[in-house]
């Protein structure tokens, strides 16, 4: 297994030797290691790096091209950009080592096939888009070799923060590492199309890729889809010639939801491929018996492994799979998409424009503008939310007159009156579907299967990022004589251009940390296990970008009673792992078997003391159950056909009395995703601080069943001996992304 030191030193060897290639620096990681691409092409092509880049940026803007005849030079003259990158989960670690192979073999072969690919295309090879993972799983794997951790997850988080998660930040934009490639590509560089090369579970198909399984985001030109699914057959009839069996396409996977790397390059008119390989265990083989293939059961779209279908012709019987196995599936994979890039490069190319040129031309059923409004108290939020549009290529522009709007679509003739200092993100611009595809409330296709059960979608249903942070906006169906006022409004080229108009301060740099909201200074701790828990990072990741103090508190803190802390938050995490940790069978005594039975002994002492628990999500239940508490969560034993929310925005009504509602309205904004609802069996005992609303709780995506969760409880506080237990039914921090209700937990930590 090669570490990142080791990926990166490889490569600068090999830009050292051919002129084939050129290693460029795009940033730094989290934990400050050097991110790298890799542009392999020709010679020639690579001395004219920047004129082919400024050739791909007319190209992704229309407007920039000013005749049919520069339109056509460009077509003729230009390339296709391409970038494949690998192992953004570190433990996927397969295709980061392939990287290697690929680069070789592009900068030494000599073959036709490989000279058309090169002269044709400029390839932006990103060896991982999580450096700090790379060496994580490479040091723990390396230590284990030969002992009963052989090929585990490692008993941490593989990025810093978001652990897995890394690849659901596209975009927020919370995580240096999507901020530097970001920046990359839609900044800078435009590429047509986007390959992201992952693995997954061991025991299903040998690789998926697309197309993809149903259903489709509407904001997603039909175009790119069948362009995904054209690269996707092509890969398959590839490795299909070269007799490689269980490979599989619509399946699994579809193209919902927005945040992912291959996902949202579709809300930039380029083409996003994912693919999937099963997994070994990290750089060791498996075997995988027959029985093993069987019990694997159902995904969406394919009944089984063993199963021959349209979509899955070849099966894979079973047997030793090895990390050699997945990269030569790869490196297939990676060929196929290169030799179409290059010998359809006029196609890609005029396609692209003609995507971005369709943009510019409103439909009906979309509004002319959205427009954050002036004189909201969250200046840092918007001020952020601004940054993000802009970060990711989204035009805004500075309202510096009053216009007057039509809001509602049903109602034309009814004006209103905008201030002065609101900002105004207009539709039609290249961008268009990110902007819609961000402002719009999502409506998920309501889908169930033969048994009446929601079928399970890959990611969440739902995702407005206005509701998300907490920002108040408004469509424009028409703005008022729009061409005579167009002059006032001015474009917002950067961040800190905004933030003086929102009399904040200037900052160094980009997305940096935000004030600490505290008043007060509490000893915070926060439970860090060795599970790897995704929601723990996400609650470091706001308490950081907040500049708010806090411990992590360990296993071995709970068993020993180690809680000097005002307060201790609980992730979302479940009984089991909280209380077991990871299994001493797999893991060395330092990192199982987690808080124990005398940890949460230990726990209740300390509430009982005066301390303050917080506790998100699913690990209510273990407070819940294990201090005695009179509230239950409804949503348990619930069948997928009575109730579903797979990820959504949903209202809640708040108690305005209560200390955990300071500067939070009537109502608010939370994100949902396969939470709680609790009912409190005694109120004189627990008091219920928000509800879910009483109706029309959906605000963005899907829920179905939506009166189990009509009215209940989504947080609840109560004293317990000298303390307090403030339990949220939802993730009031998810993925870093909910800015709406990061106030509650700021009042919650408040002395």
């Amino acid at each position: 297994i090669a570490d990142w030191q080791q990926i990166t030193g490889y490569f600068n060897r090999l830009d050292a030797a051919s002129d084939r290639i050129s290693v460029k620096e795009i940033g730094k990681t989290t934990l400050g290691k050097p991110m790298i691409v890799a542009f392999i092409s020709t010679p020639e092509n690579l001395k004219n790096l920047e004129s082919y880049r400024q050739m791909s940026q007319k190209l992704a803007d229309p407007r920039q091209v000013k005749s049919q005849a520069e339109l056509e030079s460009l077509i003729k003259n230009g390339k296709t950009i391409v970038s494949i990158s690998c192992s953004i989960h570190s433990t996927e670690i397969v295709a980061s080592q392939m990287s290697m192979n690929l680069a070789y073999e592009l900068v030494t072969a000599n073959d036709d096939e490989t000279k058309e690919i090169l002269d044709n295309t400029i390839l932006l090879l990103i060896p991982s888009s999580n450096p700090d993972g790379i060496n994580i799983v490479a040091n723990w794997y390396r230590k284990n070799l030969g002992t009963k951790s052989e090929g585990t997850s490692p008993p941490e988080l593989y990025h810093h923060y978001a652990g897995h998660d890394n690849n659901r930040d596209w975009f927020m934009l919370n995580l240096r590492e999507t901020q530097n490639i970001t920046k990359l590509f839609w900044q800078e560089w435009f590429p047509q199309v986007v390959y992201d090369v992952h693995q997954m579970g061991q025991n299903g198909a040998r690789f998926v890729i697309p197309p993809f399984f149903d259903p489709p985001n509407p904001r997603i030109p039909p175009l790119i889809l069948r362009e995904v699914g054209l690269v996707g057959y092509k890969m398959a009839a590839d490795l299909q010639a070269a007799n490689i069996g269980g490979v599989a396409t619509n399946t699994t996977f579809d193209t919902w939801w927005h945040g992912g790397f291959r996902s949202a390059p579709y809300y930039h008119n380029s083409i996003g491929i994912l693919s999937e390989a099963a997994s070994a265990n990290l750089m060791s083989p498996v075997v995988i018996t027959r029985d093993k293939l069987v019990k694997s059961g159902r995904a969406r779209g394919l009944n089984s492994p063993l199963e021959t279908a349209t979509n899955h012709p070849d099966i894979w019987e079973g047997g030793t799979w090895r990390p050699i196995d997945i990269a030569q599936i790869e490196m297939t994979a990676s060929r196929a998409l290169l030799q179409l890039a290059a010998k359809f490069r006029p196609r890609y190319l005029r396609n692209f424009y003609e995507l971005g040129k369709a943009n510019l031309e409103r439909q009906k059923d979309e509004p002319q503008a959205f427009i954050v409004t002036a004189g909201q108290p969250n200046a840092e939020t918007v001020a952020r939310f601004l940054e993000i549009l802009m970060w990711q290529g989204m035009e805004v522009h500075q309202m510096t007159r009053e216009l007057e709007i039509v809001p509602d679509r049903n109602k034309p003739n009814d004006f209103g009156e905008i201030p002065l200092g609101s900002f105004l993100v207009f539709t039609n611009q290249p961008q268009k579907n990110n902007v819609l595809s961000l402002f719009e409330r999502q409506v998920y296709p309501q889908r169930l299967n033969a048994n009446g059960e929601a079928e399970v979608p890959y990611d969440v249903a739902g995702w407005t990022l206005p509701l998300q942070m907490g920002v108040e906006t408004v469509a424009a169906w028409q703005i008022k004589d729009l061409a005579q006022h167009r002059n006032t409004l001015r474009k917002i080229e950067n961040s800190n251009q905004a933030r003086k108009i929102l009399n904040l301060k200037v900052t160094n740099g980009s997305f940096q940390a935000l004030p600490n909201p505290l008043k007060s200074k509490p000893k915070i701790g926060l439970y860090r296990g060795f599970t790897s828990s995704m929601d723990e990072g996400w609650t470091r990741l706001v308490l950081d970008n907040h500049r708010i103090p806090f411990r992590a508190v360990t296993d071995a803190d709970f068993r020993r009673k180690k809680l000097d802390y005002d307060a201790i938050i609980f992730p979302s995490q479940s009984e089991k792992e909280i209380v077991e940790g990871l299994k001493a069978e797999n893991y060395p005594a330092e990192f199982s078997g987690g808080i124990t039975e005398q940890g949460v002994e230990n726990l209740k002492n300390f509430v009982e003391k005066g301390g303050k628990l917080i506790c998100f999500d699913d690990s209510c239940e273990l407070v819940i159950k294990r201090f005695n508490l009179p509230v239950k969560n409804v949503l348990n034993n619930l069948k997928r056909s009575e109730f579903y929310n797979p990820g959504s925005v949903v209202q809640l009504k708040v108690d305005a009395g209560s200390a955990l509602s300071k500067n939070l309205g009537e109502n608010v904004a939370a994100y949902f995703i396969n939470s709680s609802a609790f009912e409190i069996t005694d109120t004189n005992k627990v008091k219920s601080v928000a509800r879910y609303a009483e109706k029309d709780v959906l605000l963005s995506g899907w829920v179905l069943g939506e009166k189990y969760m009509n009215g209940k409880t989504a947080i609840a506080e109560t004293d317990y001996g000298q303390g307090k237990i403030i339990l949220f039914a939802f993730r009031p921090q998810h993925r870093g992304q909910t800015f709406a209700t990061f106030p509650f937990i700021f009042n919650a930590l408040e002395k």
